[in-house]
């Protein structure tokens, strides 16, 4: 009984923007909540790297991770915390590691969602190994992606099996086209997948928690303006269901923080790019949305951290695969394997929780997005992507869209 400080780290790569707001709000939230007869602190630190001692206790509770997707040392230092010091991370390194697109859209399928025809490819190179020559002589078999093309239907997409922020991502709308795009992927393992032509809606829904925001989304637009800053281009009922499959998704695969990219056509929303847990969090690409973002990693770590909310180490994958084995239509399964997903992110204890402990937070920072350490959170992340000549033009657009959140009045 008394007062108790909860530590949260922040490992981070080259994030700047989000990190600064973090800070600065958690010190102007200035929060003491009481929990279990103790009230409770909060302490927010960067994460280093350096050698440890694998037995050393991790002196966090929480740690927000931004490197596990391609950080060795950084992921093996959180699995250790994750194994031996009950440490909670967003997100499971072990899923993070194994969990590609790939594996993302064959659970997927087997759940009953709309995705795309999708075939792998093998890989046009090969990095030189002794064993590599005689496995391709004896078994690889030739093939016509000119045939499989006309299987899915053109146009169609080939891009790399495990994602990785639009790279190698082209539109092929013939055989030439596709043996090009081929001869140009190396050594990537690659997808084929058919095109949903004729959408009228691509959104990308983020999903933090049980906390989900949707963005309608251009992608022939520059990054700086690919999240549009529509608020009101869903029904009530395609926000749902956009929830539903995020957190779906989410829990699935004990991802606490992802985004879903979705295509509507004929009424079908179509998933087609799932597997993002570590999305993009920076004003430079989110602008209007990054309030958004910042609150929300602010309210999924306090809630954590302030609970000792217990991390799954492992995945258990049992309960949507029994109603996916259930006769029944997809929008009523959708609603399983949605309650699956608030069971296991406590949706309504969270609720409760940020309703009494954090209803002061969207005033904070409507407050927070006003001031100099705010506008210079922003003018540094333009800075390190931006030429000089750029920086203030940039600054002041990102900075104008966030003025336009508060404007509007945004959650």
């Amino acid at each position: 009984m008394g007062d108790v400080t909860r530590h949260i780290g922040l490992s981070l790569g080259a994030d700047i923007c989000w990190p600064l707001c973090f800070e600065h709000m958690i010190k102007r939230l200035d929060l003491r909540i009481p929990h279990g007869g103790d009230t409770v602190r909060f302490e927010v630190e960067r994460v280093t790297i350096e050698p440890f001692d694998l037995r050393q206790p991790v002196k966090y509770d929480l740690v927000v991770d931004r490197l596990t997707h391609w950080f060795h040392t950084s992921r093996e230092w959180i699995k250790k915390g994750i194994l031996m010091d009950d440490l909670y991370v967003f997100n499971n390194p072990w899923s993070i590691q194994a969990n590609e697109k790939h594996t993302s859209y064959c659970a997927m399928m087997k759940l009953g969602m709309p995705i795309p025809e999708t075939w792998m490819i093998p890989p046009k190179g090969y990095a030189p190994g002794p064993d590599v020559k005689p496995t391709l002589q004896r078994y690889a078999k030739l093939f016509d992606l000119g045939k499989v093309g006309d299987t899915i239907g053109w146009p169609m997409f080939l891009k790399p099996y495990d994602g990785g922020g639009w790279r190698a991502v082209t539109r092929v709308k013939n055989a030439r086209e596709a043996w090009k795009a081929y001869e140009e992927s190396d050594t990537a393992v690659m997808h084929a997948q058919a095109s949903v032509e004729g959408y009228d809606r691509f959104v990308r829904t983020i999903g933090f928690g049980p906390q989900t925001h949707n963005v309608l989304y251009n992608p022939d637009a520059p990054l700086h303006d690919r999240y549009t800053m529509e608020t009101d281009f869903l029904s009530r009922e395609d926000a749902e269901h956009l929830r539903k499959v995020t957190l779906t998704i989410n829990a699935f695969f004990g991802w606490d923080f992802n985004s879903c990219e979705s295509l509507r056509k004929g009424g079908v929303w179509h998933p087609i790019d799932f597997a993002n847990p570590c999305p993009d969090s920076q004003v430079t690409s989110l602008h209007f949305h990054f309030p958004w973002m910042v609150k929300s990693y602010l309210r999924w770590s306090i809630f954590c951290a302030a609970t000792k909310r217990k991390m799954a180490r492992t995945l258990d994958w049992e309960p949507f695969y029994q109603v996916a084995a259930m006769d029944l239509p997809y929008a009523e399964k959708l609603d399983r394997y949605a309650a699956i997903a608030d069971a296991r992110f406590e949706t309504a204890r969270f609720e409760e929780f940020c309703a009494k402990h954090l209803g002061h937070l969207d005033e904070v920072a409507s407050e927070f997005f006003t001031t100099a350490e705010a506008k210079e959170a922003v003018r540094q992340k333009v800075t390190a992507l931006y030429p000089a000549h750029e920086v203030e033009r940039f600054t002041e657009l990102f900075w104008s869209r966030i003025q336009a959140w508060r404007a509007a009045g945004c959650p």
